[in-house]
């Protein structure tokens, strides 16, 4: 089983809707992340759009949440202690976990559709930069 001890960089965020269509990319296209998970079940992520400037009158997404986590080699979970949307802190973060070569890809579970005109499953692409 792969290993997700380290540091992770976003590389991609996609967004596809129930029936599999690409839907518009997360954080404008141009997200920056990164996550770090530790040897003793630590973790903490943030994922914001990097774009230098938005639109005017769209708002700049971010999330942020740390907590402990276990991991089976398919299914991340992470208990949440601390969170940019306090909603979330005490609850678990679900995600389903693949490796694709040297990347790690997160599955969140589906969630309404930015446009609010349904669900929406998000798909995170992300690229160890360090082994700690």
């Amino acid at each position: 089983m792969p290993s997700i001890v380290g540091t992770w960089r976003l590389v991609k965020a996609e967004a596809y809707d129930p029936d599999g269509k690409p839907l518009a990319a997360p954080y404008g296209g141009q997200g920056m992340g990164r996550v770090t998970f530790s040897a003793e079940g630590r973790m903490a992520a943030v994922v914001v759009d990097g774009r230098p400037a938005l639109p005017e009158g769209v708002r700049r997404d971010y999330s942020s949440y740390c907590g402990n986590y276990s991991f089976d080699g398919a299914r991340l979970v992470t208990r949440v202690d601390a969170a940019s949307d306090p909603s979330r802190i005490g609850g678990d973060q679900l995600r389903e976990v693949s490796f694709d070569g040297g990347f790690m890809v997160l599955r969140p579970p589906p969630r309404p559709s930015a446009g609010g005109s349904g669900t929406e499953q998000r798909v995170l692409t992300w690229e160890k930069i360090s082994d700690v």
